[in-house]
């Protein structure tokens, strides 16, 4: 009698576990973990989210349809920092077209600011998130 007990108590265990699951695991807090699907401006380590800002973000549109971004990046220390930036373009539903840019090495002295210039490759693009990370 206890090993049917001991039994179906697993057999309930095992069952009620599968049924709560429904497939591929959802994430734990999606807009923490994808905050690069529509913002404009991503800081990607913990270190220049301490170290770098922007104080600006502006669009054109070329002649030939191609999205030109400026940003200005800002050193918030009181030390000079290198830094990387990058830019990813999308479509109008912010799905990379493809068309990222390589990442550039930034040295920004003390309470600097930085400008800098990215051009779209083809005239998909009508979105784009500006990445920047620690140099490595």
């Amino acid at each position: 009698m206890k090993i049917h007990l001991v039994m179906l108590s697993a057999a309930v265990v095992f069952l009620g576990g599968c049924a709560s699951e429904t497939g591929a695991y959802a994430p734990a807090n999606a807009d923490k973990h994808n905050q690069e699907t529509q913002a404009k401006f991503v800081l990607t380590d913990a270190e220049v989210q301490h170290s770098v800002t922007t104080s600006g973000l502006q669009e054109t549109h070329l002649a030939d349809g191609r999205l030109q971004v400026g940003i200005v990046l800002r050193n918030r220390e009181n030390r000079r920092i290198q830094v990387q930036a990058q830019c990813v373009f999308k479509d109008a539903q912010f799905i990379s077209t493809g068309d990222e840019t390589p990442w550039q090495d930034v040295i920004l002295t003390e309470n600097a600011q930085e400008t800098l210039t990215f051009a779209s490759m083809n005239d998909q693009a009508k979105n784009y998130t500006v990445r920047v990370r620690q140099s490595r």
